[in-house]
């Protein structure tokens, strides 16, 4: 028994022996910028990553409670475990891949930042309605000086750039090894504006959406506010208030669900969930509230003896509070129809339950959302896709050519289909960095790791049958479908063969549950390795920070 207690250790190894691998490339990138920091800093994070894997081992196999028996061969429930291994393991992301280094991130901090001073009762906006920043936190988007800096109003305001580009590099785009450079002097050195003024204008416009996305992030921009700490602490301070509400409300919705606890902690162990939990981005707000919601219906359905008065209020509203950020997840929606009408007390009561859930979603989509909704679905308007400077595709186009439209879904299918899947997993970190992605044989891995925890396990009672599986499955491929249509109306040139614009990460909000479907009679495995599997993607998480970070520290 204690050997077999101990193999968690042979992971541990492995780390230790990839981490000494890629060291040599950490030297190779000092060697030739000169940073030879670089080193220093590598044996910080290789320490730091070598320690989360003892400590996830432990949790997983090698610690005891005091008075109580242990549970599968280890001693915590995964959903003990999780709030550990999350945070740890988003830690190490958070701290590889820079702030304003993940997808759009620069606009997510700064809808965070308007927040924030509205939340400390400070000035927000310009006269022309451009986010205020302070002087100090100015140099985050200007990370180089390029910008030509004059007055307007008492504020600093860009008057151009000095290479007459109107472009400025911001701190983590692209993220290479002067970005390391940039932190390590600033945290060193310290960096103040020059500018004598309180505030300066940000070039950057906010997302428009609830703010109510950006609370967890503001709340950590606010705490660096008003202890007066630098820009860097200001953003850092922010993921973490981001990476803290996915991990609580993440582990809540574990403890909610009434089975497939594992496949939602597997889906949180991906690399780019992982990503994405330790940046700025909304998505945290949306996967986070998309779990919770999921795990609210399978509970009602399936193990709660009544729906309440409260049960209904929570379930609106977190459709509220997620649906103005996409509004293509409204579809999930559907899933409170897995819940018997029995629970509700009749179909009276049914009809009102449903008729709270759907009016809370659509009066927060016509109040925030509204103009927009209105601009893509009214057959006249006219579209233009910026990036690619061609005229988009409107809703009366599609309607009168729904062979091309059918097309466009076709060969969007059949040739993004590994895009989607390997964005999903874990390539492309970053701001959609190619060079910033995750080993496909791991990602292969990966996707093993949860089939495995998906399919059925011996003595495991088989819940999603039938009517009930399928109409997840119907679930899933509208919203899919969805995501889809909405890039494109949004995202895609009508030159276009296929649909612009989508990625994997649209996908993870329902992953966990449609995962869950897929447990079955015909597929049973033999034995239960759900945490030997969690162990291993945590030590996975693990080779990948170190990699990246090896990889950074190379690109000159």
């Amino acid at each position: 028994m204690k050997k077999r207690d101990n193999n968690w250790l042979i992971g541990i190894g492995i780390l230790a022996l990839l981490g000494w691998w890629h060291l040599g490339d950490v030297r190779a990138g000092a060697l030739e910028c000169g940073d030879t920091w670089l080193v220093g800093n590598y044996w910080m994070l290789l320490g730091a990553a070598l320690g989360t894997g003892v400590l996830c081992g432990w949790l997983f196999w090698g610690g005891r409670l005091p008075g109580r028996k242990r549970e599968g061969g280890g001693t915590w429930r995964p959903e003990r475990i999780y709030p550990v291994a999350g945070l740890l393991l988003g830690l190490l992301y958070l701290l590889v891949l820079p702030p304003l280094s993940a997808p759009d991130e620069i606009s997510h901090y700064i809808s965070a930042y308007q927040l924030s001073s509205r939340m400390l009762g400070c000035p927000s906006n310009s006269r022309d309605g451009h986010v205020l920043v302070r002087a100090r936190d100015w140099f985050l988007e200007d990370v180089n000086g390029d910008y030509i800096r004059g007055q307007e109003d008492g504020y600093l305001v860009k008057e151009g750039t000095k290479d007459g580009t109107g472009e400025a590099a911001v701190l983590g785009q692209p993220l290479v090894e002067k970005t390391y450079r940039v932190i390590h002097d600033t945290f060193r050195l310290g960096r103040e504006d020059e500018g004598q003024q309180s505030y300066a204008v940000s070039s950057y416009p906010p997302v428009v959406t609830t703010p109510a996305a950006y609370v967890p992030q503001a709340a950590g921009i606010c705490l660096a506010r008003l202890l007066g700490l630098s820009g860097l602490w200001l953003v850092y301070l922010g993921r973490l208030g981001n990476l803290l509400f996915f991990v609580a409300v993440t582990w809540l919705a574990m403890r909610r669900l009434p089975f497939g606890r594992e496949v939602l902690f597997g889906v949180a162990l991906l690399p780019m969930t992982l990503h994405l939990s330790a940046s700025f981005s909304y998505d945290v707000w949306i996967m986070a509230g998309i779990f919770w919601f999921t795990a609210c219906c399978l509970n009602l359905a399936f193990a709660a003896e009544w729906v309440r008065a409260t049960d209904v209020a929570v379930l609106g509203l977190v459709m509220a509070l997620v649906g103005p950020c996409k509004m293509v997840y409204a579809v999930f929606m559907g899933l409170c129809l897995l819940i018997p009408v029995r629970k509700f007390g009749g179909w009276g009561r049914w009809g009102l339950s449903a008729a709270a859930v759907f009016g809370a979603w659509a009066a927060v989509m016509v109040l925030v959302n509204g103009q927009t909704v209105t601009m893509y679905v009214a057959p006249e308007t006219e579209n233009y896709v910026g990036w690619a400077q061609e005229t988009g595709y409107t809703l009366g186009m599609l309607l009168h050519q729904p062979g091309k439209c059918l097309k466009l879904f076709f060969n969007t299918a059949a040739w993004q289909a590994q895009q989607y899947h390997l964005t999903m997993i874990g390539a492309y970190l970053g701001n959609l960095d190619p060079v910033l992605d995750v080993p496909y044989i791991l990602v292969v891995a990966l996707t093993g790791c949860l089939l495995c925890l998906a399919f059925r396990k011996p003595g495991e009672q088989l819940v999603l049958t039938g009517g009930k599986r399928l109409w997840i499955w119907m679930l899933c491929f509208g919203c899919v479908t969805a995501t889809m249509f909405s890039m494109l109306l949004a995202w895609t040139p009508v030159g276009s063969q296929v649909i612009s614009g989508v990625q994997g990460r649209y996908f993870l909000p329902f992953l966990p549950v449609f995962l869950m479907s897929l447990k079955n009679d015909r597929i049973v495995l033999t034995g239960d390795g759900n945490r030997g599997i969690l162990y291993a993607m945590c030590c996975v998480n693990v080779y990948v920070v170190l990699r990246i970070y090896s990889v950074v520290s190379m690109r000159l």
